[in-house]
């Protein structure tokens, strides 16, 4: 399979092309409108003319190579074209024709036909009920429906799967002066995959940023290669992945499974991976657009210069919200744009330069001059924006807008231009960057500052990510233990974290009221006693638990009171009582797309309350569990409070590291397995309950 001779055929033929056909229509007219410079073969079975040349019977009439073959015949036929096609050795199909795999049963078993005949015989097939595609850097389009001009050729490349959005995303991206690579409208990949797409646009040359509109990733292990692929190559991954629904939980015994959602999972793979995930298409296109323009961006310190007292206050609103900063400006360049700024204005970051820039056209550029200068900033934003209409006079528009771009292109750090609202760019207004050189245009403060966060964001996650290498997925073998059904209680689990050289917290399991006397005093007061009893979760939910037990008669009560509140008892559990420190949740749940997944937050009794977790699929190492541990909400925790010691977030890490190492080598049959709470005091670290679900 060659997907690079997919997208660059140098003759294409149009299989079931015929005057009553849009598709038929659309796609010739975009070949020739768009300058596809090889023959255009069209293929009817009654031949005559269409589309006012001669049409050939069938693929065999055709006395030329034909390199890709856009197929839109009824359903049924077109395994036959694929057969006709392979013995002529043409390896390259789009197949537009729906009724497969989105059509139910007997579509099914079509697709899986055709799907199975291309293995076979090495085709490469986009589709099918897909619209094909359109690579605007080679000028080769054999895309079913309109283009509409005009056709803007740039560095980001487009991969939806969904035909229906391709056509609205490619005007969004036109009226937005976004200029593509290459698009692609996926339909059911039933041989190409989005992830073959994701590896050209990694290699080819004319690709600078990727955009994604994913309904699924049907093969998370392959995406994950892919994705870290172009985190190395510096080609920064925008996605919108829709399908936000999340499951109740995995497994009704684990606090873990009712924390972690399908859509939780996927937001911790993606940002892993380095994938910027967005939540329109309009920023998906917009934070597209401002990577190709103006690649990673240095640090999240902002130098905001805009002409608008109001749109200064939104801004900083919505930098708190992307996590940049808006840093005072340096004693120094306070004093400079006070030569500039009239003296009604206020010399403060962001820097409202006022409405005198009506009067003095260079006021809004040498402000940027003087701010870009700035050492305690990493870029700038500019408030502006390409000229709607064409005045009788372009020239002093041109010549204003040719100041500003050179002052841009001077600047000592990035400056990323952004408009007050969301609009398009006039073709007056595409004129003038072209000929200026005036840069991207953000389109809109709210789409402007996201996008200026998620490129700050892949800039730090890129230098994090590459610092270290990617995990390796385990490849020993797996020891999943003798019995391993069900539920496993605490009593067992425990034992398998400690048999696995965990810390965890000493522990007697004690059937009569005198042998817990006898192991409380082993350990010295206070204690706590635990219910043990087969496949038990929660103990505190049915009052399996008694804690701070003093003396002998404390626990004889206590056992007497657990045994009566657990009829099928088993024992206790006697442990020492500890107090103080952090309490901690581990989980590690299945999630079915994605595997073993941990979370790691806020535990104890609050953690379905608070819900302060951080996710991430496995595996992971030592160090990205620190990174985890430091986006919890309740991270002040960790770093002491009231005088209590300070947690080493290094031994913390490190254990649950480990944590996630046993999950993963307990094997396929694992469901869940959580620490609940993981007590953390200090440098001492120490599993205090555990449970474990098997599937």
């Amino acid at each position: 399979m060659s997907v690079r001779e997919l997208f660059n055929p140098r003759s294409i033929a149009l299989v079931g092309a015929t005057d009553k056909s849009g598709w038929s229509i659309s796609t010739l007219n975009n070949l020739r409108a768009h300058g596809f410079p090889g023959p255009v073969h069209l293929v009817n079975p009654r031949g005559g003319v269409v589309h006012g040349m001669p049409a050939h019977k069938s693929l065999s009439d055709i006395a030329e190579p034909v390199d890709l073959a856009y197929v839109m015949v009824p359903t049924t036929a077109v395994l036959g074209v694929l057969r006709e096609g392979a013995k002529l050795g043409i390896g390259c199909y789009v197949i537009l024709t729906a009724g497969f795999g989105e059509a139910g049963e007997e579509g099914t078993r079509l697709e899986a036909e055709v799907a199975g005949f291309a293995a076979e015989h090495g085709l490469t097939v986009l589709g099918p009920n897909g619209n094909g595609y359109i690579n605007a850097a080679a000028g080769i389009t054999p895309y079913g429906l309109p283009i509409p001009p005009p056709l803007l050729r740039g560095e980001v490349g487009v991969v939806l799967q969904s035909g229906a959005l391709a056509s609205s995303v490619l005007s969004f991206a036109q009226a937005r002066n976004v200029g593509i690579s290459l698009l692609t409208s996926m339909g059911n990949e039933a041989v190409v995959s989005v992830t073959d797409v994701i590896d050209y646009l990694v290699d080819d040359p004319a690709t600078r940023v990727i955009a994604l509109f994913l309904e699924t990733v049907r093969n998370p292990a392959e995406f994950s290669r892919v994705a870290r692929r172009a985190l190395e190559a510096g080609k920064p991954i925008v996605a919108l992945k829709i399908g936000r629904s999340a499951l109740a939980s995995h497994t009704a015994q684990a606090h873990t499974g009712a924390l972690v959602g399908d859509d939780d999972v996927i937001d911790a793979a993606l940002r892993q991976l380095g994938v910027l995930r967005v939540r329109s298409l309009e920023d998906l296109i917009i934070t597209a657009g401002l990577l190709a323009s103006c690649g990673p961006l240095p640090g999240p310190r902002v130098g905001v210069v805009t002409p608008s007292g109001g749109a200064s206050e939104i801004i900083a609103d919505r930098a708190e919200d992307e996590g940049l900063e808006l840093p005072p400006f340096a004693p120094e360049t306070v004093e400079r744009l006070r030569e500039i700024v009239p003296s009604f204005g206020t010399v403060q970051n962001p820097l409202d330069v006022t409405g005198y820039v009506l009067i003095d056209r260079t006021l809004l550029g040498r402000a940027l001059e003087t701010v870009s200068a700035d050492p305690n900033i990493d870029l700038v934003m500019l408030l502006s924006e390409p000229p709607k209409l064409a005045p009788p006079d372009p020239a002093p528009v041109l010549a204003q807008y040719r100041a500003s771009a050179e002052r841009i292109a001077a600047s000592r750090v990035p400056v990323v231009v952004v408009s007050n609202v969301l609009t398009d760019v006039t073709a007056f207004g595409r004129q003038v960057q072209q000929e200026t050189g005036f840069p991207y245009v953000a389109g809109g403060i709210e789409h402007g500052m996201t996008a200026i966060g998620a490129a700050v964001r892949w800039s730090r996650t890129r230098a994090r990510l590459l610092s270290r290498p990617a995990p390796l997925p385990r490849t020993g073998e797996t020891r999943r233990p003798r019995g391993a059904h069900g539920v496993w209680a605490e009593h067992r689990a425990a034992a398998l974290l400690a048999a696995s050289g965990l810390p965890v917290v000493p522990s007697e399991l004690a059937r009569s009221e005198a042998e817990a006397v006898a192991a409380a005093e082993r350990f010295g007061y206070p204690v706590v006693l635990k219910a043990a009893a087969e496949g038990l979760g929660h103990k505190s939910d049915v009052g399996g638990v008694r804690l701070g037990l003093g003396d002998a008669e404390d626990v004889r009560r206590a056992y007497r009171e657990v045994a009566a509140a657990v009829p099928s008892l088993d024992g206790v559990l006697v442990q020492p009582q500890r107090e103080g420190g952090v309490e901690l949740l581990v989980g590690v749940v299945r999630d079915p797309a994605w595997g073993l997944t941990l979370a790691v937050g806020l535990g104890g009794v609050w953690v379905e309350v608070l819900r302060d977790t951080a996710l991430r699929v496995l595996p992971v190492d030592a160090a990205e569990v620190r990174t985890a541990l430091t986006e919890l909400r309740g991270a002040a925790l960790l770093n002491g409070v009231r005088g209590g010691p300070a947690a080493d977030l290094d031994a913390v890490a490190d254990v649950v590291a480990r944590i996630a190492d046993l999950a993963e080598s307990l094997g396929d049959g694992l469901e869940s397995l959580e620490i609940n709470p993981l007590l953390v005091t200090g440098s001492r670290v120490e599993a205090l309950d555990a449970l474990v679900t098997w599937r």
